[in-house]
């Protein structure tokens, strides 16, 4: 899923990531609270009319957001305080106030407010964050229950009710709490269930591992969301997982800084080599964005600071991402998935290695 923090996802138009194929993308709670405000978005039609995407959106709590300002926040068991980054003005968010907001977006998928304990913490530290996550989660869902029957009892009542909302667990990176918020988590019989609080600075191998001991605990009728992953790599292992749903930032805030991902690596477009390089970046991308410029352009493009080569490879990026999600589908579908993930990363790795740009960094 791509993400559109606050409404847009940066360097692409809407008709661009339709284009591609995406039908989903990411709107964030925090963000557009702050402005243009839930109330303007409700007049708008939603986050949907405002942008007019035809398609689904899921919103992120703004959890993460909000406990990262650390300096400009105080938390209680009601919600948080905090103060905008943008003006200074006070703001509270709870998790009803937040179920709300995102109901006032439109948002299809709407996350629980969650507390992220911050990489490293001790055991206590993680245990308090996630027993409160877990308690906020009950309150999320009561009040998205309440604002169900709400709507469904109404005259003009929907056929169906169009907003689903889903859990996250916590734990850290310790296996117990994992385990303990997975099953509580579950407990609130919910429509879908997120793995949070990964991708937070911690070790590669410790995302792994977390991934590798919660996923199975989750129930396998419902999605199951990994949040702010990753790399190729990182889907690729996490699929094999169970994981079913991703979202990052990555494919568009590297192809902003100069990078591409393609079939044989990750590539940094300001390298000498393709200075003279008056091939596609990528052999093996149909689009145009490969059709009709060059390494040695972009390149160009780049150490001229022109928008351009923002727009050109983040639609590549992105166009990248959306075809390795459909040949994962395809691959599940004819049960030769583990085929088809041993062949994509010899070659991936091979260029990657002669790129020597590395690939595990998640966002």
């Amino acid at each position: 899923m791509p993400v559109g923090t606050q409404g847009t996802v940066k360097a692409m138009s809407q008709q661009e990531l339709h284009q591609i194929g995406f039908r989903i993308i990411l709107g964030n709670t925090y963000h557009l609270h702050l402005r243009p405000g839930e109330e303007r978005l409700q007049r708008a039609g939603g986050l949907h009319g405002f942008i007019k995407w035809p398609h689904s959106i899921l919103t992120d709590s703004g959890g993460f957001q909000v406990f990262s300002l650390e300096h400009m926040r105080k938390l209680t068991e009601e919600g948080a305080t905090f103060r905008s980054h943008i003006d200074g003005s006070k703001h509270v968010f709870t998790p009803e106030g937040v179920v709300d907001i995102q109901l006032a977006l439109g948002s299809d998928i709407l996350m629980a407010f969650d507390e992220c304990a911050p990489y490293p913490s001790t055991h206590e530290a993680v245990e308090a964050a996630m027993l409160r996550t877990h308690r906020w989660a009950k309150r999320c869902r009561d009040q998205w229950l309440l604002r169900r029957d709400e709507a469904m009892s109404a005259a003009d009542a929907p056929a169906a009710w169009g907003h689903q909302l889903f859990g996250i667990v916590q734990g850290g990176s310790f296996p117990d709490l994992r385990t303990r918020s997975a099953e509580a988590i579950s407990e609130l019989d919910l429509p879908g269930i997120a793995i949070g609080g990964v991708s937070v600075g911690e070790p590669k191998a410790a995302m792994d591992e977390a991934v590798a001991h919660t996923a199975p605990l989750l129930p396998r009728s419902k999605p199951r969301y990994l949040m702010g992953v990753g790399t190729p790599v990182d889907i690729l292992d996490c699929v094999e997982q169970g994981i079913d749903m991703f979202d990052c930032v990555l494919p568009s805030r590297l192809g902003r800084n100069g990078s591409a991902y393609t079939a044989y690596g990750r590539i940094n477009i300001k390298a000498a080599k393709y200075a003279d390089s008056f091939e596609p970046i990528d052999p093996e991308c149909p689009e145009w964005c490969c059709r009709d410029h060059t390494g040695a352009y972009l390149r160009h493009l780049y150490k001229c600071d022109e928008i351009l080569v923002s727009r050109v490879l983040s639609f590549h990026n992105l166009a990248f991402y959306g075809r390795l999600m459909q040949a994962i589908r395809l691959a599940l579908d004819e049960d030769r998935y583990l085929a088809f993930k041993r062949d994509f990363l010899t070659k991936y790795r091979q260029g990657s290695a002669s790129n020597a740009t590395g690939d595990t960094l998640s966002l």
